[in-house]
């Protein structure tokens, strides 16, 4: 098996892993508080990154010359994390996925003032074709929640926030060193917010491999990413991300029985063909 072959199986498995972690969310939702499960999910990465990591890289895994940057790229993933759970409390697990993948098109509209790059016609075009994805799912009169879808594209800005600080910091600030920041300063912020809602309610065994699971879906899902791009160029590898749209669709078919109607079916296809669209469009000719 060459690399390039094995960093696609590398990709895919990510977007699965992280299908998961989202499945696995929804299904523990009704049962603790959002926040407790992304104290959980930020813990046990932490935990993985100083057992598995932090011992062959020791101070070159910390030390920074941005420390500001990287909290703050941090805590926009943290805000992801939230936002997307609790639109995971209104909205279908693949409704919810699809929503926030106009991730894409948010960074194209904020890459021109923030990072200088020019936007393109067709990047417009993809843009407006993707949000009117977004308008057939949250269409007036259909049965997704109002702040369900509001909360969904609160975690899209966010996670935009997120890539677009990434790609401010990916010239100096290698991709373990992010990874280890992202897992402890969202371990330390939840750890601040997660007491005001623990109710002493013990989960059960099953309950709580689930929600260490969380952490392990993650932490090993963003591991997988970093091994897959540096075996295939990111231009093989970005119109794959689209796989977890179906990965979340299927999972929400036979975990919870949800299967989206036609019109939310044709929004999620826009969405995903908009952001294709972008990401070959960013490919090298």
């Amino acid at each position: 098996m060459n690399a390039k072959f094995q960093g696609i199986i590398l990709f895919l498995t990510a977007t699965l892993l992280f299908a998961i972690h989202d499945a696995t969310s929804k299904y523990l939702i009704p049962f603790f508080a959002i926040p407790l499960l992304v104290w959980s999910r930020y813990v046990v990465h932490l935990s993985i990154m100083l057992i598995a990591v932090a011992p062959g890289m020791g101070r070159e895994l910390v030390v920074t010359g941005r420390p500001w940057l990287m909290m703050l790229r941090a805590l926009t993933l943290v805000g992801v994390s939230l936002l997307f759970q609790c639109a995971l409390k209104a909205l279908p697990l693949a409704e919810t996925t699809a929503i926030v993948f106009v991730t894409p098109l948010l960074v194209a509209l904020l890459a021109g003032p923030l990072l200088g790059e020019k936007i393109r016609f067709k990047s417009w075009l993809a843009t407006l074709a993707g949000f009117c994805g977004v308008l057939l799912i949250a269409r007036p009169g259909g049965a997704m929640s109002a702040s369900g879808v509001a909360y969904a594209l609160g975690s899209a800005l966010c996670y935009a926030a997120y890539q677009i600080l990434t790609r401010k910091l990916s010239a100096t600030e290698p991709a373990m060193r992010q990874l280890f920041y992202t897992a402890l300063v969202g371990a330390v912020a939840m750890s601040l917010i997660v007491p005001t809602y623990w109710n002493a309610l013990l989960p059960t065994a099953g309950q709580a491999l689930l929600i260490v699971s969380l952490g392990l879906t993650a932490g090993v899902g963003h591991f997988l990413l970093i091994r897959a791009f540096r075996q295939t160029p990111a231009s093989t590898l970005s119109p794959l991300l689209y796989v977890q749209l179906v990965w979340a669709m299927l999972l929400g078919l036979l975990v919870f029985g949800q299967l989206p109607d036609l019109m939310t079916t044709i929004g999620m296809l826009i969405i995903g063909a908009s952001c294709l669209s972008l990401a070959l469009q960013r490919a090298p000719s």
